[in-house]
């Protein structure tokens, strides 16, 4: 038995859910929608959901299912949020509406078009926080703008998740070293 499918997951007030061929969660933040796979059953008991199999044979589904529908309740009631850092001279990001502009020591400016539903605030023009309701196109939006200039071994600079840890390489040694 999957022991992550097993958990129920709480509605807090002010969430609904809608039950047919797929679930639908509504709340403050906005609305999610969790495809559920066939075998699979989400009921609803008090105020909590309970994600059931048919057989075994939908095992890996069925923890998979639950916990994208808790990260649905969670994302339309309190929403989620990503951290970023540039590091480096010269490095920065600036917002104008949508856009995203980057300064990230290319010959150019990089911009990068904010998707419906994500939200940044920058802070200091070096620290970034993504925040929205849908964790999978948040993740998504920290990766693409993480990918535009990866964290250097060397030097660590680039554009890295907040509290990532970080392998420094060592460098070249001297001249003749024998």
């Amino acid at each position: 038995m999957s022991r992550i499918g097993k958990k129920p997951i709480p509605l807090p007030s002010g969430v609904k859910a809608v039950i047919g061929e797929q679930l639908e969660v509504t709340g403050p933040k906005g609305t999610l929608v969790v495809p559920i796979p066939p075998g699979i059953r989400i009921e609803r008991v008090d105020s909590r959901l309970e994600v059931k199999r048919d057989s075994d044979e939908q095992a890996a589904l069925h923890g998979l299912t639950r916990a994208l529908a808790a990260n649905a309740v969670q994302g339309v009631s309190g929403g989620f949020v990503r951290e970023l850092d540039i590091v480096g001279i010269g490095y920065r990001a600036d917002l104008k509406g949508k856009i995203v502009t980057f300064t990230l020591g290319y010959s150019h400016s990089i911009e990068f078009l904010l998707p419906e539903g994500v939200d940044l605030k920058i802070d200091k023009q070096t620290h970034l926080v993504l925040s929205g309701h849908d964790r999978q196109l948040l993740g998504q939006v920290a990766a693409n703008m993480r990918a535009l200039r990866k964290p250097d071994p060397y030097k660590n600079k680039g554009v890295r998740y907040t509290g990532e840890a970080l392998r420094k390489k060592v460098g070249k040694t001297g001249a003749g070293a024998k």
